[in-house]
């Protein structure tokens, strides 16, 4: 008996198809995995199983019976429990009044009732946790097991976890998979959304993967290696643009990392003692599933985030301690991951442009206007980029966008350069257009950090790649050794090569 079964689910934000006729089938007391890469369309799937969206078409039943599942609360209504990667906890209540928050019968709550009845439940589904504690003192895997406590406290036959272990330490991965089990005793079935293939492997029956919106298959964790469930999730022909393949070895390194340490926005280590070197004509690939420290590693590149400690040069000259606008003067050619933060929506396309740059135009104090104008149209169409001069930069499509923030790093012919995430979100046509002018950079002589959640981007493009996982380099081989099931091992924690 199928508790769910999610039959021909179609989904579309305008021109992207999210899930294309997909089906979802789960058993009662399964824990059932949702692999796939970034944008494969699995937290969308499982948004429409929690009433976060409608689906265009497609029929969902739950214990066999078809269900109009038009909010959340319809959704717990019928079983069905979310735990997503950012909890919906109030810090300042309490465990047992984030529990029961929403679901009382009246304005009136009795504190020593509610939070007998909080620990009860607790108990019977043995999830450790003190109902009294404020949820603001309670660490992050303390959070995760009032989420779900909080979903099972609504009666849910159907727990849908997405990335439940991201932001978890190992000790605390091990807690939860002693409670799935638990729970999956009693007859309850989790949904366990997940890029980590070794955890799949460990707590998983069966497995359903999805890429580019379309269902690749369902089989039974027990048969498939980690090995065969990469090659099922990124198993995709790359794009048009390749690079040629050139020898490195006699080039010279531009940029070196030595021992780089940085903290995240919460203050916790997302970086540790992470070291590379990428060589004049050379793109370096970073692959990694998000979360493992891109992000800070690109802002520490580029100056906008404060290092612990360690080493960043160019060219033999120390950049740590500079300014962003230092490390651009000294030739950092910075993209920044979102398009959106890099410009001025209101203002021109030309204005922006200029942006980071205006020093140049400036003649005792006043902007050099017809400067600025002239050059503006040199990029715009050196850059096919498909605007005027004057339009507001918010009204580009993000293909147009991206072309824009190219234009105003790459036309400086900057020593290294540094993209993450540099063609998300955009047409084919757009990406195929972006990898080109990164190749031509790689050809000039630049050398290219390209940080990258799209494998196959990073094997079309790079000379080198090296894997990051939890904030550290767990391996680095020349693109030619590289395929997608040993990236997919490295990606997933599963093996480390030194």
């Amino acid at each position: 008996m199928y508790i769910v079964d999610m039959l021909g689910i179609t989904k579309t934000f305008g021109e992207l198809v999210a899930n294309d006729n997909v089906d979802f089938q789960l058993r009662k007391g399964e824990i059932h995995a949702l692999l796939g890469e970034n944008g494969a369309g699995k937290t969308t799937l499982m948004r429409i199983l929690y009433g976060l969206y409608r689906p265009d078409t497609g029929i969902i039943k739950v214990a066999e019976q078809p269900v109009e599942i038009h909010s959340p609360k319809d959704a717990i209504a019928n079983g069905i429990g979310m735990v997503t990667q950012h909890f919906a906890l109030v810090p300042p209540l309490s465990v047992a009044e984030n529990i029961v928050l929403g679901n009382t019968d009246g304005f009136v709550v009795n504190r020593a009732a509610m939070e007998a009845k909080v620990a009860a439940a607790a108990d019977r589904f043995g999830i450790v946790i003190d109902p009294k504690s404020l949820v603001r003192h309670l660490a992050v895997g303390q959070r995760q097991r009032v989420e779900i406590l909080k979903a099972l406290y609504r009666n849910a036959r159907v727990l849908i976890l997405d990335e439940p272990t991201a932001v978890l330490v190992p000790q605390e991965v091990d807690a939860l998979f002693e409670t799935l089990n638990r729970l999956k005793a009693d007859g309850l079935s989790v949904i366990f959304i997940s890029h980590k293939l070794h955890e799949v492997t460990q707590i998983t029956d069966r497995v359903t993967v999805l890429r580019d919106g379309k269902l690749i298959g369902t089989v039974d964790t027990k048969d498939m290696s980690q090995s065969q469930l990469a090659a099922m999730m990124v198993g995709r022909e790359t794009f048009g643009v390749t690079r040629k393949d050139e020898q490195h070895e006699q080039q010279p390194v531009t940029l070196r990392i030595d021992n780089l340490c940085a903290k995240n926005d919460q203050g916790m280590p997302a970086l540790t003692n992470v070291c590379l070197e990428v060589k004049a004509g050379e793109i370096l690939g970073i692959a990694g599933v998000g979360g493992n420290g891109q992000k800070e590693l690109a802002e520490s590149l580029c100056g906008v985030r404060d290092c612990a400690s360690g080493s960043i040069q160019l060219a033999g000259k120390e950049l740590i301690g500079k300014t962003p606008a230092g490390f651009t003067q000294a030739g950092v050619g910075r993209i920044p991951e979102d398009r959106h933060e890099g410009m001025v929506g209101d203002l021109t396309v030309t204005e922006n442009l200029a942006l980071e740059h205006l020093n140049e135009y400036t003649r005792s104090g006043v902007l050099d206007h017809k400067a600025i104008r002239t050059r503006a149209e040199e990029l715009i169409h050196q850059f096919q980029i498909k605007a005027r001069p004057n339009d507001p930069v918010r009204t580009l499509s993000g293909g147009n966008m991206q072309k824009v923030l190219l234009a105003r790093v790459l036309s400086r012919n900057p020593k290294a350069v540094i993209v993450p995430q540099p063609t998300r979100g955009l047409d084919v046509g757009a990406t195929d257009y972006v990898r080109q002018q990164l190749l031509e950079q790689r050809d000039r002589g630049a050398a290219i950090l390209l940080i990258s959640e799209d494998l196959d981007e990073i094997l079309a493009l790079s000379d080198r790649i090296a894997v990051i996982y939890e904030g550290e380099i767990v391996g680095i081989l020349p693109a030619g050794e590289a395929t997608p099931e040993r990236l997919g091992l490295l990606m997933s924690g599963a093996v480390k090569e030194h």
